[in-house]
């Protein structure tokens, strides 16, 4: 089943719905200029009211140096942030309470798609990796989302699913995928459908204002993503 992450949650009556509708992780902005941005004492204490298996991803503009610290305060199980922002390099594999924190690597698909050139580099590139016989040791989990260098997150525009699937399609032979940006319960099937992406982000299309979901939406969402798993296996 494709891995449904709800972003932006600031309160623990938002994670709790979304848990009980199915996500399998929750997402906690610590860019302080989002307006879904979550105190980390605040997120520790909903990650404490959470069950154990939920992925629980810190997602950050650029990450600070104490990001294993800071990981193992809150009771992450991962982190997110852009391609070449700090820590990316070094932050992988981290242990925390004896489990490894992941690192997801942030890629904004409409400077992508501006740049020829890097985009056939990054198809070449992970084609390269999938002709490999050795899995990669580092990163496994890119995350293609509508930021921008002013906007890192949570922009809520989508980006162009067609114009970027050949590069997904390198992408999932070798690496874990996540589609993002925009998406909502009336888009999400048309996403997975052409890109057939590992896992699935929401923040804005959820919600009944910035940092505030909207349960019904919430459900609606995680239920359109389990019917087209089940329409993309008959097909």
């Amino acid at each position: 089943m494709t891995w449904v992450k709800i972003c932006g949650i600031t309160n623990l009556s938002d994670a709790q719905a979304a848990v009980e509708a199915g996500a399998d992780a929750l997402g906690f902005v610590f860019y302080e200029k989002s307006p879904r941005y979550v105190d980390p004492q605040i997120a520790r204490e909903i990650v404490a009211g959470l069950p154990d298996k939920l992925d629980k991803v810190g997602v950050f503009a650029e990450m600070p140096q104490n990001t294993a610290e800071l990981a193992a305060q809150v009771g992450l199980t991962a982190v997110e942030s852009r391609l070449g922002a700090p820590g990316t390099s070094t932050q992988n594999g981290k242990t925390v309470s004896g489990r490894p924190v992941r690192t997801f690597v942030t890629l904004s698909v409409p400077r992508l798609l501006q740049n020829e050139k890097k985009l056939q580099g990054l198809i070449a590139e992970f084609l390269r990796l999938a002709e490999s016989p050795k899995r990669p040791s580092g990163f496994d989990t890119f995350l293609l989302d509508s930021s921008t260098p002013e906007q890192p997150g949570g922009t809520g525009e989508v980006f162009n699913w067609k114009k970027i699937a050949p590069l997904v399609q390198v992408m999932n032979r070798s690496v874990r995928v996540v589609a993002a940006g925009g998406l909502a319960a009336s888009n999400v099937a048309d996403a997975m459908r052409i890109l057939r992406p590992w896992g699935v982000d929401v923040s804005s299309g959820v919600e009944s204002e910035p940092g505030k979901k909207d349960t019904a939406k919430v459900r609606a969402f995680v239920n359109a993503v389990r019917a087209a798993d089940k329409a993309n296996v008959k097909n």
